[in-house]
């Protein structure tokens, strides 16, 4: 059975490896930090929700076939995929504050996307497009799972 955050058990896991990281968390790949990457977790939300404009991806490695790909292969994400500049905290992504506070308004989202009814309209993947409320609830478990295993959490 496919993970997503639509299943309430499935967010709990999450949130329960969440609440392991602590900021001296090492990363085994990529350039964030533990700080840096719930901050693009935080951010990737809220681009979904629509409180942070991204830009569509330009190119040919986009659309119905990747997306597909990304969200139901049964393999886990690779490493080393850049992300959108507006995601990138290092670029246009939001900068780390407090640790605890940044973990918190992480946990925040998970629950605002979860919620039922939704508050707010997705809006369209920068990379895969429009996406349908499960296709959303899917990519966040993954995007999420990626980058705490990122943290060994």
């Amino acid at each position: 059975m496919l993970k997503t955050l639509a299943r309430q058990r499935d967010k709990a896991e999450l949130v329960a490896r969440l609440r392991m990281l602590r900021p001296e968390s090492v990363r085994r790949w990529g350039r964030m930090s533990v700080h840096q990457m719930v901050c693009h977790l935080c951010d990737g939300f809220r681009m979904g929700t629509g409180e942070k404009p991204v830009r569509r991806v330009a190119g040919p490695v986009r659309g119905t076939m990747i997306k597909w790909i990304a969200l139901y292969a049964p393999a886990p994400w690779p490493a080393g995929f850049r992300t959108t500049a507006e995601l990138d905290q290092e670029r246009l992504g939001t900068s780390p504050t407090d640790f605890a506070a940044d973990v918190a308004q992480l946990e925040a989202l998970l629950e605002l996307v979860t919620e039922n009814p939704r508050s707010f309209e997705w809006q369209m993947h920068p990379l895969f497009g429009r996406m349908s409320e499960a296709a959303w609830l899917r990519w966040g478990y993954l995007h999420v799972d990626h980058h705490l295993r990122q943290f060994g959490a």
